[in-house]
């Protein structure tokens, strides 16, 4: 009696055997690739060679500073952003990224606003006191935040199935972290009283400077 199922029917079975054989080789040969993906970061100092064509650094231009760099802020932030996809959960879209940032702030006066009415000296009296230097002298500003890029990195971040996909044709743009990051620092520059230790620094820089040659300074404020 002939059964009706087809894996009775002849050759069946061969054919059968055939698709899993190349199902199996196929498999094979994907775990291959993985392997040597993953194995050659680990052994590529055994036959990989780096090659740095670039060009020297070309000088552009050059200008003279007359700023007086008198007090500066070491600063650190963690910046925990979020992007939410509306209305999809996000195990399957948007990420939550940790970013540390640290930076340098500095404060400086700005010699170079100084006019030539900025300056004037009185002649020493008849009780042979030191002269009398009245100086306007402008306020102190805060500079632009300095990133330390060897201290700026991704500590943690959390992605979405659709994030992580993407992430692995295209690099994530890490610019928006940095700019951050700028914001933060300057704003807690801002409230660090550095504006206030630069001012008091130069001043005191100026007094022992001019005091050294015989004058007595009082300083004005250049508005």
């Amino acid at each position: 009696m002939e059964s009706g199922f087809p894996g009775d029917a002849p050759g069946y079975s061969g054919h059968m055997k055939w698709r899993i054989g190349v199902a199996v080789a196929v498999l094979v040969v994907v775990a291959g690739l993985v392997a040597a993906v993953l194995m050659v970061p680990r052994f590529g100092g055994l036959g990989s060679d780096t090659v740095d064509r670039s060009q020297p650094a070309l000088l552009k231009s050059l200008r003279d500073l007359s700023q007086y760099h008198a007090s500066a802020g070491d600063f650190q932030v963690v910046l925990d952003i979020e992007r939410d996809v509306r209305y999809v959960p996000a195990v399957l879209a948007g990420q939550r990224t940790l970013f540390v940032a640290a930076g340098t702030v500095n404060a400086y006066v700005d010699f170079g606003r100084l006019g030539e009415d900025a300056l004037k000296v009185s002649p020493t009296n008849a009780s042979g006191e030191a002269r009398l230097v009245e100086l306007a002298l402008p306020p102190a500003v805060l500079d632009k935040p300095n990133l330390d890029q060897e201290r700026c990195y991704v500590f943690a971040q959390e992605r979405g199935l659709f994030d992580r996909l993407a992430s692995l044709v295209e690099a994530q743009d890490q610019q928006p972290f940095y700019v951050a990051a700028e914001r933060k620092i300057a704003d807690a520059a801002r409230e660090s009283g550095l504006v206030q230790r630069a001012d008091d620094n130069t001043r005191k820089m100026l007094t022992g400077m001019f005091g050294a040659l015989g004058y007595r300074v009082e300083f004005k404020n250049l508005d």
